[in-house]
């Protein structure tokens, strides 16, 4: 992260230093400190919001310059709508809102975290100075010049006025740690395919023993011991040899059955065999994004100690179309011992998943299993790039899922499974294929893998549509999402902590 964005949390009553950004409700309203602190500048306010059309709608910015009455720069009034109906997400949105008023070089800025009823709490404080720090990040480490225009990186000291600091700040800690996890992930997303391939990523992976996660690297020959074949399948034509990663951070009760996460790390995605067309290929540089959210879910988890016994897993390989590469019509057998015939050999992303998920189910038994993949391009038709695809075989694990996901503000949707779409992928020549054609296809991905963890509870998500190349938001201006770390840490948070 190029960026250098400072924090720190003061009293509502501290001298505003540098921009000042405030909050008004949908009636212009300010909190009581804020209008104390601007005084006469209050009525600056309502004059510039009526020339501007400035309603106070959520997440609408009023900008002003060299504010007469105030000692900042620049004055910013963010709306915040209806105060009543606010969620955790929206105060993530307004702190990505008040990044974006910082320009390039160093900068203060002062936050007034207080609305028309009075200072916001602790928690929605901290969600503001996660927004910041998220949309802060930049990832340009390998640019060696700047064009005409184009920004540098920030050095921003940013302070937040709030009711109790002390308190703020010990929140923060943990919620500050949910954010490094979150630029892990996007770091990992945005690296060139000829910098991160398995082997690096599996020493990236490592650097959590330093956080005391547990870490087991299964190379190529331990997977073939493992008769891991459709993992090892689809690697099989590149130079680059695969890797499992298995990560175990052991932070609840000991002996407590785990609840483990399972990445899909294909590093490059040429399509094999069965060659994806050269438009746009260099985006199957992000066809790593499961893997890379389960690695940056685990920094999260580790660096804040939660309180719970959580497996990781991602399975790392490149598929290309060399001379040894797997070919339509392949039969492998997976380490469950079920075959599969392949159809295509782009349709590799199950194939990895299949022999990590059936590894933790049977090595970990773990009391449920979360997947993610950036699996179907008919997650993004289907769905667009708002929602990623649910798919569950336990009713309780989705609801959970689907709470999460409204509180975290990283959306899922959940898809049918059923019996009928598994006749899509019966193979005449083995257990089954691995691809059902064109119909249901973000479907008949999800059938296929539920044939590989072995009755646990268990929910596939597919996050083709959000972890890369999404429009930008508030709180992301990359490529690389680093969409699932905040969404499952809040699972983890909220069903296995606060009970």
């Amino acid at each position: 992260m190029s960026d250098a964005i400072k924090v720190g949390f003061v009293p509502l009553s501290a001298a505003a230093r540098g921009i000042l950004i405030v909050f008004c409700d949908d009636g212009l309203k300010l909190g009581p400190a804020t209008a104390k602190a601007l005084g006469s500048a209050a009525d600056l306010v309502k004059r510039a919001a009526s020339a501007a059309g400035f309603k106070g709608k959520s997440g609408a910015a009023l900008d002003i310059l060299a504010p007469e009455g105030v000692k900042a720069t620049r004055l910013v009034v963010i709306g915040a709508g209806k105060p009543a109906s606010l969620k955790t997400s929206d105060f993530l949105k307004f702190g990505g809102v008040a990044a974006s008023k910082l320009t390039a070089g160093a900068a203060a800025m002062t936050i007034m975290a207080e609305l028309p009823g009075g200072a916001m709490t602790s928690e929605q404080a901290v969600a503001i100075a996660s927004g910041l720090r998220l949309r802060a990040y930049k990832f340009d480490r390998y640019k060696t010049k700047k064009k005409d225009g184009e920004e540098g990186g920030l050095r921003a000291d940013i302070s937040l006025a709030v009711g109790d600091a002390i308190a703020a700040k010990k929140a923060f800690a943990p919620a500050g740690h949910v954010v490094d996890g979150v630029v892990m992930a996007r770091d990992l997303v945005n690296e060139p395919p000829n910098v991160l391939f398995p082997e690096e990523f599996a020493r990236r992976a490592g650097q959590l023993r330093k956080l005391g996660v547990k870490i087991e690297v299964l190379d190529v020959k331990a997977m073939q011991k493992l008769g891991m074949g459709a993992l090892l399948g689809v690697g099989q034509g590149s130079a680059r040899p695969s890797r499992t990663v298995i990560m175990r951070w052991d932070g609840g009760k000991k002996g407590e059955a785990p609840v483990a996460f399972v990445g899909k790390g294909v590093c490059f995605d040429t399509g094999g065999i069965s060659i994806k067309p050269a438009g746009s290929m260099e985006d199957m540089k992000g066809d790593m994004g499961g893997a890379a959210c389960v690695v940056g879910l685990m920094h999260a988890l580790a660096a804040r100690k939660a309180k719970a016994n959580v497996v990781g897993a991602i399975g790392l390989v490149e598929n290309m179309p060399d001379g040894n590469a797997q070919r339509p019509g392949d039969i492998v057998t997976s380490m469950s011992g079920q075959t599969i015939e392949i159809i295509n050999t782009d349709a590799e992303g199950r194939l990895v998943l299949a022999d990590v998920l059936w590894y933790v189910a049977k090595k970990t038994k773990p009391k449920f299993m979360v997947d993610l993949a950036t699996l179907t391009g008919a997650i993004v038709v289907a769905l667009g790039t708002e929602h990623a695809g649910m798919f569950s075989n336990n009713d309780e694990l989705a609801e959970r899922l689907l709470a999460a996901g409204i509180e975290s503000g990283e959306k899922v949707w959940r898809l049918p499974l059923g019996p009928e779409y598994d006749k899509l992928i019966d193979s005449q020549f083995a257990d089954m294929k691995n691809t059902g054609g064109r119909h249901g296809g973000s479907i008949t991905a999800a059938q296929f893998l539920q044939r590989f963890v072995d009755g646990t509870p268990w929910a596939h998500l597919d996050i083709a549509g959000t972890a890369m190349g999404a429009p930008k938001t508030d709180i992301n201006q990359s490529w690389g999402s680093g969409y699932g770390v905040r969404l499952l840490d809040r699972l983890v948070a909220d069903h296995y902590e606060r009970k």
